[in-house]
């Protein structure tokens, strides 16, 4: 039984590795949205499918009988996508859906359904450290005032799309001490990021946290309807009965 992993994630890496130790048959496939994606040890498709149709057909064509979809939490699109297909398909299909963090008495969060809702919590002229990607600038328009600093993996082909901010460039992980450093460096007073939850981002919530820094925190998608898994061990309980 080959299986998919749909990977991007710090759990998806683990599951690959975990498959390959185990020999399960399976692919991994990368969204490609970094120049130098993470090496997986398994065969990997990086890019698109081509739409949904281009979707089926791999599935059909690698024979695919289990999909284990360990994208972002945020990627609404491809987890919706994955598990219509599979239904359509007759596939089975997990979620991997990892706890949200959650606060602690001293933190001083803010949650948001969207970005437009910013403009009413943070103050003009605020330094706001955005963790939430490049992608998601357009989105800030309505922030004038402030100045954006947001952090990107790559070098950006095109310029800044305010006049107030720039790119911050930084390959991950991420230590809290780093965090604090840079924090202090731009002398942050706000931070926006996404409710992703898991360890791999959670470094500049506990730089935060330590700094007495406001953070503002994007609420997660709706998830589609779908067996779903919190971890690698629930993912590998699941993935058992099957093969």
């Amino acid at each position: 039984m080959t299986g998919l992993v749909l990977a991007g994630s710090f759990e998806a890496r683990n599951i690959c590795d975990k498959l390959s130790f185990e020999k399960i048959p399976a692919i991994a496939s990368l969204a490609g949205e970094t120049k130098k994606p993470v090496k997986l040890p398994l065969k990997t498709h990086i890019g698109g499918f081509g739409g949904v149709d281009g979707f089926k057909k791999f599935i059909q064509n690698e024979k695919i009988q289990w999909v284990i979809n360990a994208t972002h939490p945020f990627a609404a699109n491809m987890r919706r996508t994955s598990t219509k297909i599979c239904n359509e398909l007759n596939i089975k299909h997990l979620l991997i859906n990892r706890p949200e963090w959650k606060p602690e008495k001293s933190d001083n969060w803010h949650y948001i359904n969207n970005f437009i809702d910013l403009d009413d919590i943070i103050p003009a002229k605020a330094n706001v450290f955005v963790g939430t990607g490049k992608n998601t600038l357009n989105q800030f328009h309505n922030m004038s005032g402030r100045k954006l600093l947001c952090r990107v993996i790559d070098k950006p082909e095109i310029r800044f799309p305010f006049e107030s901010g720039r790119y911050l460039i930084g390959q991950p992980p991420f230590s809290i001490q780093e965090e604090i450093a840079l924090f202090e460096k731009y002398n942050i007073d706000w931070i926006v990021a996404k409710n992703s939850g898991g360890s791999g981002g959670f470094s500049k919530i506990l730089a935060a946290r330590m700094l007495n820094i406001p953070v503002v925190l994007l609420n997660r998608p709706r998830l589609p309807s779908s067996y779903k898994a919190e971890n690698v061990d629930e993912a590998f309980q699941w993935l058992r009965k099957l093969i």
